[in-house]
């Protein structure tokens, strides 16, 4: 009989038939028939993995003897994240020429005293497969670089050198001026509002005070930001006691040595003078409205542009990260949820949350409604940006100062159960990437000297409970609000009347009786 190509469909008769014949060993005999469920003879019993407590998982954090914190977290894998936290940001620059932070984030991983450019420095770092970024935000400076394992202590030496021994010649700051002012012009121009609009509302809310200082560099202060200025800002706020090297999928051991071999006893360039002004102020909530009238019309031109709208933040304190009140609040901020009017992707992203039910599903001339939640060490920040025609302000602002309202009532079990189930696989799904996970052991390091890991928060956000989620609510929106609007706002009702909206038991604004219209 010839052979012949059998499918996988006749597989079972064509064996029935002796058209296929049982594989056979090179030896010549044939595989004993077993099945699937028992184990192959001659092949040793496997060895499964076992978790022993929570040893294997807990962030090992160290303290130097000149104050710097070292802390580090195990993670599979043949590639480290590892990276400098800094106690630094644009809510100390009070007493400094604001926009420091902005500049030192543009400057960073430049020319050092041990590599003469950038170029040496991305070099280095692709030797061991690495790439390397430095954020700043209003309260952490983060410098971090991701690169094979086996060349911490190159990365380590590096970061030393990036971080106390920055050249900042005169080039490169030049260099730095010229990018800024493009942000800057960037940052007006762009379609999308959220970034201004952020700085817009902590500018209202904390009235010239720590975190409602510019994050970034003001148009005026561009020149006068020069190396002096920053050595004497790196002066009083890179001290070793504001620092945390914080590390992820390597060793403890080896990163303490790393760092004790390249911090300890480092001269910075700046010199090692103690830090003569430090700014300990604690942010002042004022509340407060800013508006910046603007033509909307022509932001985005094309085929299909976008339609002229006006946008509108409304935002209430909350609480610090480090106060109990912080899950419930991120519970409340899951559970208002929102986005666009239009959201790719269809139900499961948020489209159950109350902005989405109660606000975009049953006013259709609404493009946007979002909550967001911004928390530092001393304070917090809940708010709402919305964004619709110009000539629906004065209705939209009612719609979310009666969602305000609302968020203090009835609420229901099912809402609240998602809300938390949410919230729990966000965090979960958002530390299974090593730069997160190396992002979290060092904030939390730098705050508190210690890190709660994802099962022990898990657990407190299963404990909220509709009255938890009423009590901080009910104290909240015993706050002056703060408003950052934007846009054309000929129809926007006066603070007072917000003010007194968010005071009402139905959060609806005054009523207005005009003669002519």
């Amino acid at each position: 009989m010839a052979a012949k190509v059998v499918g996988r469909g006749a597989w079972g008769s064509a064996r029935r038939f002796g058209l296929v014949a049982y594989r056979k060993y090179s030896s010549g005999g044939s595989y004993p028939n077993i099945p699937l469920t028992a184990p192959l003879p001659g092949v040793p019993k496997p060895v499964f993995a076992t978790v022993d407590g929570q040893e294997g998982f807990e962030t090992k954090v160290t303290t130097l003897e000149n104050g710097m914190q070292v802390a580090s977290q195990n993670k599979f894998g043949q590639f480290c994240t590892v990276g400098i936290l800094i106690n630094s940001g644009s809510r100390y620059e009070a007493k400094h020429t604001g926009g420091i932070s902005h500049f030192l984030e543009k400057l960073a991983f430049s020319s050092t005293a041990q590599f003469g450019s950038k170029d040496e420095i991305l070099l280095t770092l692709e030797k061991h497969g690495g790439i390397c970024d430095c954020q700043a935000s209003r309260d952490t400076t983060m410098y971090a670089v991701s690169a094979d394992a086996k060349g911490l202590d190159t990365v380590v030496s590096l970061l030393s050198d990036v971080v106390l021994q920055p050249r900042l010649s005169d080039e490169e700051i030049e260099m730095t001026r010229m990018a800024v002012r493009f942000e800057l012009e960037d940052l007006n121009m762009r379609p999308d509002p959220e970034p201004l609009l952020t700085e817009m509302i902590h500018a209202a809310a904390f009235s010239e005070n720590t975190v409602g200082l510019n994050r970034f560099c003001p148009a005026e202060n561009i020149d006068k930001i020069d190396r002096k200025v920053l050595h004497s800002y790196m002066r009083n706020y890179y001290t070793p006691n504001r620092m945390v090297l914080a590390g992820v999928g390597i060793e403890h051991d080896q990163l303490v040595d790393c760092a004790r071999k390249y911090f300890l006893g480092a001269e910075p360039v700046w010199g090692s003078s103690t830090a003569a002004v430090v700014d300990r102020s604690v942010a002042q909530y004022t509340g407060g409205i800013l508006k910046l009238e603007k033509d909307m019309s022509d932001v985005s031109l094309g085929p299909t542009p976008i339609p002229e709208l006006t946008h509108i933040m409304i935002g209430l304190e909350t609480c610090s990260f480090l106060e109990e009140d912080f899950i419930p609040f991120a519970v409340l901020n899951m559970m208002m949820g929102g986005g666009g009017s239009f959201s790719a992707g269809g139900p499961g992203k948020g489209m159950f949350t109350r902005l989405y039910l109660n606000v975009l599903n049953r006013h259709h001339w609404m493009y946007n409604a979002t909550a967001y939640h911004h928390s530092y060490e001393d304070t917090g920040l809940l708010c709402i940006h919305s964004s619709a025609d110009p000539r629906q302000v004065r209705e939209m602002v009612e719609i979310i100062t009666r969602e305000f309202i609302l968020m203090a009532g009835a609420v229901g079990e099912v809402e609240l159960e998602r809300a938390k189930t949410q919230l729990q696989s966000m965090l979960m799904m958002n530390l299974e990437s090593r730069p997160v996970i190396f992002e979290d052991v060092g904030r939390q390091v730098l705050a508190t000297g210690m890190r709660k890991l994802p099962h022990e928060l898990c657990v407190l956000i299963g404990k909220v409970n509709a009255s938890d989620i009423k009590r901080v609510v009910t104290k909240m929106l015993r706050n002056k609000p703060a408003v950052a609007c934007l846009g054309d706002l000929t129809e926007l009702p006066s603070y007072e009347h917000i003010q007194a909206a968010l005071s009402s038991k139905d959060g609806r604004l005054p009523r207005m009786y005009r003669l002519f219209r």
